[in-house]
């Protein structure tokens, strides 16, 4: 397979980089034409929500349209929302949990280790709402902010308009604050680090414009803002803890091999969009995968494209060659004596297993046994029709003997791949 290059953009050109970002679908949003917001180099911030202990990948997305920036010589900042964090932006039904000040400080230590080892050698600062939002005085506060919003732009609002026009629904006074304190936090990060630039998803819009606005009332200042479209799933869900769907970048929480499957199983529709935003290859090449992967959809390159790369974007390159061996050896050609014993580890801990003791496979073991065992059907007569169907394989050869039985010879190097249809599989193992 062709090395995949780092897409490296022009740190003189703003036109050129924004050219790009279009291109790849990553503005929705601007409060200016994004050729003049980054025809000069900007401080650019981006706030992270710590109501998780992990980042999952709708956020990646915006994270990684970041690191863009910062790849191209923008200065970065990355805003943890200990503040905000313990209120929670208004969703569309019912209130976000109120978080104690001990665990959103510890989802904020574990956000940070994240960030950092996504953004790599990209420079970046980390700062905390916490630290002046805890500060804040009410009778300042509403003097100097609140003045500054009415209530008649809140309550049209998409998300708190939705909340007050639904039967039984309300919004709180904290929530319906929150713009107030996003604004607020723009216009800080203004005056403390001279940022003059947020970027977020569309859902965020609104809030990002208060900060654009509030800036310019108090100060006469110009600040910026960029919104990127949101990612959403095979059915248009937003990726997201909210929906359910969340994959999650601790790997304690999506494993590697777990991560890596799930972009290696996606369906043809939406990889070219995701490989646009999750990947630095340069669009020309994007262009050719995808064109060699309409030519021959059944080899899926581009899947197995994007889950290599972004896989080494958030688990590194090893612990993304053992994802994909391990994947090669449940799911494709590779024999699992090829694996390296790391690879195997990770094979071993993915995939079922039924442990086998050589003196009952002298006396020969029921194949269909195994089956209901190891969860791959679910009675005996299901596994006999399973193995009458020719749904079944053992070892990478067909069975069609409901009476099939397995024996030490069956299981070389201590293991043999039961595999049922394209992604039922079961490992045997030796004790």
């Amino acid at each position: 397979m062709t090395p995949i290059r780092k897409l490296e953009y022009s740190r003189s050109n703003g036109a050129s980089l924004a050219e790009e970002l279009k291109a790849r679908g990553l503005i929705e949003h601007f409060s200016a034409e994004p050729e003049k917001i980054l025809a000069e180099k900007r401080t650019v911030y981006l706030g992270v929500d710590p109501t998780a202990d992990s980042i999952q990948i709708g956020n990646l997305a915006v994270v990684l349209f970041l690191k863009r920036l910062g790849d191209a010589g923008h200065k970065l900042v990355f805003l943890v929302g200990g503040g905000t964090g313990m209120i929670g932006d208004p969703k569309e039904k019912g209130e976000r949990p109120m978080l104690d000040e001990k665990t959103v400080a510890t989802n904020t230590r574990a956000l940070k280790s994240q960030l950092k080892k996504v953004l790599g050698t990209v420079p970046f600062k980390m700062v905390d709402n916490a630290d002046w939002l805890m500060k804040v005085k009410l009778v300042p506060f509403l003097r100097d902010v609140g003045k500054h919003f009415t209530v008649n732009d809140l309550v049209k609002r998409d998300i708190i308009k939705k909340r007050l026009d639904t039967p039984d629904e309300s919004i709180s006074y904290t929530e319906f604050t929150y713009a107030l304190l996003q604004g607020f936090d723009y216009y800080t990060l203004n005056q403390e680090y001279g940022v003059d630039l947020q970027i977020g998803g569309s859902d965020q819009w609104t809030n990002i414009l208060s900060g654009v606005d509030l800036i310019r009332k108090r100060t006469g200042k110009q600040a910026y803002a960029l919104g990127m479209p949101l990612v959403t799933d095979a059915t248009g869900k937003k990726f997201g803890k909210s929906e359910g769907n969340a994959v999650w970048l601790d790997p304690e929480k999506t494993s590697p091999f777990k991560f890596y499957q799930f972009w290696i199983n996606l369906p043809d529709a939406n990889i070219e969009r995701y490989l646009n935003v999750y990947t630095f290859m340069p669009l020309a090449e994007i262009g050719a995968l995808m064109e060699l992967h309409r030519r021959n959809p059944g080899e899926r390159q581009a899947q197995e494209t994007l889950a290599r790369l972004v896989t080494e974007i958030v688990h590194g390159p090893a612990a993304t060659a053992q994802a994909a061996a391990a994947t090669d050896a449940l799911f494709g050609d590779t024999p699992f004596s090829e694996l390296s014993r790391e690879a195997l580890a990770v094979a071993l801990a993915e995939a079922p297993s039924v442990a086998l003791q050589r003196k009952e496979l002298e006396t020969g073991v029921l194949l269909a046994d195994m089956l209901v065992e190891g969860g791959l059907a679910s009675s005996k007569s299901d596994a006999r029709r399973l193995i009458e169907g020719k749904g079944i394989t053992l070892g990478g050869f067909g069975i069609e003997n409901p009476a099939q039985e397995i024996h030490p010879a069956d299981l070389p190097g201590g293991y043999a791949l039961v595999r049922k249809g394209k992604h039922g599989v079961l490992v045997l193992v030796l004790k």
